[in-house]
């Protein structure tokens, strides 16, 4: 490692993601031990620098672990708090960690070493370090292990990040046996808040009721899931399924592409699910009918030899059928779900119906009796932070979207809009998150909240039945792996916003109609 102050991408170390947070509210998730950490509220205040502990955390007691204690011992760090929400943390690792990372580099970069007198694979860390050299293997072991000092450092500072860190290492080049190394890093921090009222506000909370449209559509979904397919003699129309033969070729070419020929294939014209124009040109089909179908595959199909090409189909129609719905009637409400008569069946999915929306009603209210503490209270949110969570919001959103199959790149185009729009949409919700975790934590803080075992075993008893174990055991799972104060801070989150909306006053909420 070459001398002179070296920065690290953030994405050696991941962004830390926004995760949904108790009844609907999303908050940053939390890094492996991390806590709140006072910061300037004022611009051009005069940083100060101070040394947190673990014990020292704001917002109760915490609880440790055998992992999370062995990274405290192997970095510690200071804090440097900074005008806008920003600190500068000053981290320092252990001759004894760097001398573990190094040895580990040193056996994972032997995997591809050939020497004589050493199988391959298996030549020892020291030869590893004296054939490469130290500033090589020690390159090595800091890019493999930087993450995990940086997670400490936050476990020892007890920081709430917002956004990526911009890491430097020290200027003292790769350090000698039994020296520590240097990092620091900035990064935006949670806001704090300054509580306002926050007990005894009055919030609107409206009257949970069952849709009509909705009961009415559950009902035509039982139908259509009760519905029969019957042959006809007439031209398909659009809602009509269509069995058909079909043979496909590429433009300029005379064999049927690979995938390109189906037998007696039923579809649905007007479902959508075919390629585009697809379905359109064989609406007004008989049985019998043989139509050539030319269309052009998007650009964006999902096999690269067909995107973009034009193509045509050969289709034999072989098969009209069409939906038979059964009627809405005392009999179907007995065959569809057991029902003496469809009053009965009418009533359940009223009763379910207003059920759910009571859950909804629930979680309205909750979100709206924090939204009205938050109104109450102060808190100063650069723009600086408010992009970084923008950001956050947005990564975490497309990393949703590419498990569902759909690319950062599609969905930009889709959406017919660019990154820096998406983050433009999503600026009143980014700067929403942070001030609603800020009232938060101050309300931890005030009321000194700390979940209770009991707590903490309930919350664990569906992940435990899942994973056929004991509450118990899971928690001392998560505790060695350093995640259980994940749980906790969702906890006394959750504390924070039940405590809120007990010392609410719930008032019915304005309805036009009623009042016409």
């Amino acid at each position: 490692m070459p001398g002179g102050a070296r920065r690290i991408s953030p994405s050696a170390v991941g962004p830390a993601t926004p995760e949904p947070g108790p009844d609907g509210v999303r908050q940053q998730r939390r890094k492996i031990g991390e806590g709140a950490v006072e910061v300037a509220e004022r611009p051009g205040h005069e940083p100060r620098t101070r040394a947190r502990t673990r014990g020292e955390a704001k917002g109760g007691a915490h609880v440790g672990d055998a992992i999370v204690r062995s990274m405290s011992a192997a970095v510690t760090a200071n804090v440097i708090e900074l005008p806008e929400s920003r600190v500068r943390v000053e981290a320092q690792v252990s001759p004894d960690e760097i001398e573990r990372r190094i040895e580990q580099a040193a056996r994972s970069l032997a995997r591809d070493m050939k020497l004589p007198g050493f199988r391959k694979g298996k030549v020892p860390a020291p030869v590893v370090v004296q054939r490469l050299g130290r500033e090589v293997v020690v390159d090595e072991a800091i890019r493999g292990s930087i993450g995990r000092w940086y997670v400490g450092a936050l476990d020892v500072t007890k920081i709430h990040p917002v956004g990526d860190p911009d890491i430097s290492l020290g200027d003292s080049g790769a350090p000698a046996v039994g020296e520590p190394l240097d990092f620091s890093f900035e990064i935006g921090v949670r806001p704090v808040a300054t509580l306002g009222a926050y007990k005894g506000l009055e919030v609107a909370r409206r009257e949970p009721a069952a849709d009509p449209e909705a009961v009415e559509g559950e009902l035509e979904q039982l139908r259509e899931r009760m519905s029969s397919l019957e042959t006809v003699e007439e031209p398909a129309q659009t809602g009509d399924f269509v069995v058909m033969d079909y043979v496909g070729t590429l433009a300029g070419e005379d064999e049927p592409f690979d995938g390109g020929t189906g037998d007696d294939q039923l579809i649905e014209l007007g479902s959508g699910r075919l390629i585009p124009g697809f379905e359109e040109q064989l609406t007004g089909a008989a049985s019998g009918d043989e139509r050539t179908v030319t269309l052009c595959f998007p650009d964006e199909y999902g096999a690269e030899h067909l995107a973009g090409r034009d193509a045509s189909f050969a289709v034999t129609v072989k098969e009209i059928r069409r939906r038979v719905l059964p009627d809405l009637d005392d009999d179907f409400a007995s065959d569809a779900a057991g029902f003496e008569t469809l009053d009965e069946l009418r009533e359940d999915i009223a009763t379910r119906a207003r059920e759910a929306d009571e859950q909804r009603a629930d979680v309205e209210y909750r979100e709206a009796v924090l939204d009205a503490v938050v109104d109450q209270a102060t808190v100063t949110v650069p723009d600086a932070l408010i992009e970084a969570r923008g950001r956050e919001l947005l990564h975490r959103m497309m990393h949703q979207l590419e498990h569902q199959g759909i690319s950062p790149q599609m969905y930009l185009q889709i959406s017919g809009k660019t990154e820096q729009d998406l983050l433009e949409d999503g600026r009143d919700d980014a700067e929403a998150t942070l001030r609603r975790e800020a009232v938060l934590a101050a309300v931890v803080e005030a009321e000194q909240l700390e979940p209770a075992d009991g707590d903490v075993l309930d919350a664990l008893q569906g992940s435990a039945a899942q994973e056929d174990t004991t509450p118990e055991k899971l928690r001392a799972r998560l505790e060695k792996a350093g995640r259980l104060d994940d749980l906790l801070e969702d906890l006394r989150q959750r504390a924070a916003v039940d405590l809120l909306v007990e010392h609410a006053s719930a008032v019915a909420a304005y309805a036009p109609d009623a009042a016409e």
